[in-house]
């Protein structure tokens, strides 16, 4: 994952503002940005990732709106681009509690922390379903909070520290380190882990000894294998085309775990390798050498 500096004094303002300048693209992401990107990529105004950064496109996409609307085309999101979103854009986060139900530009920046947090809830779209209360349900168990899956002032408060990080060092699992997919924003959604391109059938191994925890097919990740390397740190391997390992056995760091393939939702053989600290997903990267 990205280690960004948070813009988040916009977010404090009473308008989100957002420049649109000649200058080079900021690297920072930032949850207003992406809430922006949902509802400009509603009407049809906006293609590219949510990613919470402002870039071209997203410029590009504030400008066709304000066009579109009949106002002063300058790339600033003040009151009246905002009201040209419509209802989407009528609260910002921690006006109102987050519940079942409600949709707007609140939820997606709702989304986007929850995602950058190692929670995320499938498709940025704003609208607060079942997905996201099960992801806010999860991450109040590893903030200690209140299990309700409502998104108050507690659970805001909360969202507002640092993601997670990863206690222990890894190993890298595969003998190529080609990266084919990073972690983090993905199109309209979230990459909870990283793909490393891989041929059919090649070794994969365990990145540090652990206990073998779940060893078998699991929905989208296919052939999966995660293994438990104490801390509340877990590491998994999917879309294997044959798993090496049985649940309960202790293995070391280095172990074949199986072989790299492309079951469950995948396009091709690679290894989606997936790191997660008490439930929540962070970049593996983070921790390898």
């Amino acid at each position: 994952m990205r280690s960004p500096m948070r813009i988040r004094a916009i977010l404090a303002l009473p308008v989100v503002l957002v420049a649109v300048t000649a200058t080079p693209q900021a690297t920072a992401s930032d949850p207003g940005v992406a809430a922006l990107q949902v509802g400009l990529h509603s009407r049809g105004l906006y293609s590219g990732p949510i990613d919470g950064i402002t870039g071209p496109a997203t410029q590009h996409a504030i400008r066709k709106l304000q066009a579109h609307a009949r106002i002063t085309v300058d790339g600033v999101v003040g009151p009246r681009t905002r009201r040209a979103l419509g209802r989407f854009a009528r609260h910002r986060l921690g006006q109102r509690a987050l519940r079942l139900g409600i949709a707007g530009w609140d939820v997606a920046s709702l989304q986007f922390q929850l995602a950058e947090h190692g929670f995320p809830s499938g498709t940025f779209d704003g609208i607060f379903g079942n997905h996201i209360a099960a992801a806010v349900r999860r991450f109040q168990l590893y903030a200690g909070l209140k299990t309700d899956g409502v998104a108050g002032p507690a659970t805001l408060a909360a969202l507002r520290g640092p993601p997670p990080a990863i206690p222990l060092p890894l190993a890298w699992p595969l003998a190529t380190h080609a990266l084919s997919s990073p972690f983090g924003s993905r199109d309209e959604r979230w990459h909870g882990g990283i793909d490393i391109a891989a041929p059919l059938g090649t070794p994969v191994y365990s990145a540090r000894s652990g206990e073998v925890v779940w060893a078998g097919w699991r929905g989208d990740y296919g052939l999966l294998v995660a293994v438990a390397h104490g801390h509340g740190e877990r590491s998994m391997y999917a879309h294997l085309s044959r798993i090496d390992v049985r649940v309960g056995v202790w293995i070391g760091e280095g172990v074949r775990v199986g072989l790299s393939g492309a079951t469950g939702d995948a396009t091709g053989p690679h290894l989606h390798f997936e790191v997660r600290v008490r439930g929540a997903a962070v970049d593996p990267l983070r921790a390898l050498p």
